[in-house]
């Protein structure tokens, strides 16, 4: 069995097309060792209109823009592409493959051509499951930076190489062959078929998700309680902290046990609790806390801010 990596690069893409300009990929066998590596370019039939994934800056890919256009269509490169990756003793592979599989099969709709049929496995999933961390997308830069592989960002073939080398590492670390690659990671293969796309699955992946999920449904429920409790306090007329105003970060405030009694403590003593960071004269965080609301209080030139021992302190 071989091994297929690949990448496309589009001169524009919106919800209903995708004009694909390169194709590049690298075979190569089970030890990788390359067979072949291209870049086929290929005729947008349109002009370049090219942003990052926010759609805001413009991006360069790095070829002559005109030479596009002395190259054919994508339908006369689509009996190849498709025999490449249809192929029954081909591996494929590619790096958040998800948009260049959804690039291929918006090609086939606007050229009327037969849908793909194959099924491909996803580096980025695979890393993402190898250290852990679901909670970012990794870039082939980001990666590849920390594996000294050097390649041209926006090539397409040197992006597929740099594809094969993520998980030619990733078999090293694990001590697994390719084939036996996804099943050491819990991952399931991806899959087009009649215009129909299934995402791969990845076990890790998808208890990320649940503990998310379970993690936001936990703070609203403290949220609400915490502002439910908060409504029924009243200002106390003297006491040691009257005339202060305290905001809590949002890791203290979410943080029920905690937080309640701080605030029932903050109100007996004749102070008040605000969530305006713009009423509040006390703003409480852990040191290393870094979220957006303690941000905005460190910005604030006249804001007192203290720790938890601080507090408790202050509280007696």
């Amino acid at each position: 069995m071989n091994l297929v990596f690949f990448d496309i690069e589009c001169a524009s893409v919106n919800k209903n097309m995708a004009k694909i300009c390169a194709f590049g990929y690298v075979v190569c066998d089970e030890s990788f060792n390359i067979i072949k590596k291209e870049d086929i370019l290929i005729n947008p039939k349109g002009g370049f209109h090219l942003t990052d994934r926010k759609g805001e800056r413009g991006l360069e890919l790095p070829y002559d823009y005109a030479e596009f256009k002395k190259h054919p269509p994508f339908p006369a490169v689509y009996s190849f592409i498709r025999e490449l990756l249809e192929d029954k003793d081909n591996l494929v592979f590619g790096h958040a493959i998800l948009n260049d599989v959804k690039y291929l099969d918006l090609e086939t709709r606007r050229f009327k051509l037969p849908p793909f049929n194959f099924e491909f496995l996803d580096s980025q999933i695979m890393y993402m499951t190898h250290i852990g961390d679901f909670s970012r997308q990794f870039g082939l830069e980001y990666i590849t930076a920390n594996l000294n592989v050097e390649f041209t960002p926006h090539r397409a073939a040197d992006d597929a190489y740099a594809t094969m080398k993520i998980v030619e590492e990733l078999c090293r670390l694990h001590g697994v062959s390719p084939l036996a690659l996804a099943g050491e990671l819990g991952i399931g293969k991806g899959r087009i078929k009649g215009h129909n796309i299934v995402k791969p699955t990845s076990v890790g992946f998808e208890k990320y998700v649940r503990d998310r999920d379970a993690a936001r449904e936990r703070r609203s429920r403290n949220r609400t309680k915490f502002y439910i409790y908060l409504s029924r306090r009243k200002k106390k007329n003297g006491g040691k902290l009257y005339g202060q105003i305290f905001t809590f970060s949002r890791n203290i405030e979410d943080d029920v046990d905690r937080s309640i009694p701080y605030v029932g403590k903050i109100y007996e003593e004749g102070g008040m609790y605000s969530q305006k960071l713009s009423d509040s004269t006390v703003y409480v965080c852990e040191e290393d806390d870094s979220t957006v609301r303690t941000k905005n209080a460190r910005q604030l030139g006249d804001m007192h801010i203290i720790d938890i021992a601080g507090l408790e302190e202050l509280l007696g």
